[in-house]
């Protein structure tokens, strides 16, 4: 055994990483001991594997699981880092993300966001025939399935000689999250015949009233706009004589010069 191999202690000293550390990277196999006396167990490791453990190490700081440390090792340098400031990427959104749900919570026990609630209406809504086309997803699928969605949608109406169809409405059946998928609708309004076709369907849509709130516009992006959400919850709750009577939904364009509307069917 060359003098120049380390005992898995000192190396484990020189690298900072624990003696648990450094069996549990050796049974997935992302680093492996040099030697392995076959008498006594002990392990032995290269100095030149030094600089792959500390790369193990600070990967692992981040939080990273040893399956993904294992596949981020497999890299070139340059490919590492693109993954990783991928994933810090994603780790900055979700931070956005939590930091606004506590903050939803703090508005919920205090009652703030006044402003928001003091603009918030009630209108009356016909009876109107919708194609809508549905689908289970992510937070982040959602603009690119709404877009597409919605031009399938006029496509096909301008296909069977009726106009273009009226408002759009987005109605979010399910919660939907960075981390689970729910069932979002897409739907427009339009008058005619029609027949469904592929994924497109057709539905009616009764006479209702709605609790509606105009989104400004620093609060069009998620996850702000959970807080339009929470403003018409919280005016709701805090009236005996409303009450919500199905899954909330967003009309595109919305009031008083608004992107969109959030909205409530009530009764």
């Amino acid at each position: 055994m060359s003098e120049s191999y380390l005992l898995a202690g000192r190396f484990g000293a020189a690298t900072r990483l624990s003696p648990k550390a450094l069996r549990l990277y050796a049974e997935q196999g992302i680093l492996v001991p040099a030697y392995t006396d076959p008498a006594t167990g002990y392990r032995y490791y290269a100095p030149e594997q030094a600089a792959r453990a500390r790369l193990i190490a600070r990967l692992r700081r981040l939080g990273l699981p040893v399956a993904r440390v294992a596949q981020l090792i497999k890299l070139d340098a340059d490919s590492r880092l693109v993954e990783l400031r991928s994933w810090l990427e994603a780790q900055g959104e979700r931070l956005a993300e939590q930091t606004e749900l506590v903050d939803a919570i703090a508005r919920q026990s205090d009652g703030r966001d006044a402003q928001l609630i003091s603009r918030i209406a009630v209108r009356e809504v016909g009876a109107s025939k919708l194609i809508s086309c549905q689908r289970h997803l992510t937070i982040e699928a959602l603009d690119g399935f709404v877009a597409s969605a919605e031009a399938d949608i006029r496509g096909y109406l301008r296909s069977c000689g009726i106009a273009d169809g009226g408002a759009m409405t987005v109605h979010f059946h399910e919660t939907v999250s960075r981390d689970s998928e729910g069932l979002v609708e897409v739907a427009i309004a339009y008058e005619g015949s029609l027949e469904p076709v592929e994924d497109l369907r057709i539905r009616f849509q009764a006479k209702r009233r709605e609790v509606f709130l105009p989104v400004p516009a620093a609060c069009e992006n998620f996850p702000l706009i959970l807080r339009v959400y929470d403003a018409i919850e919280s005016w709701l709750d805090a009236r005996s004589d409303i009450h919500c009577m199905g899954s909330p939904y967003e009309i595109y364009p919305g009031s008083d010069g608004a992107t969109f509307d959030v909205a409530y069917p009530i009764t």
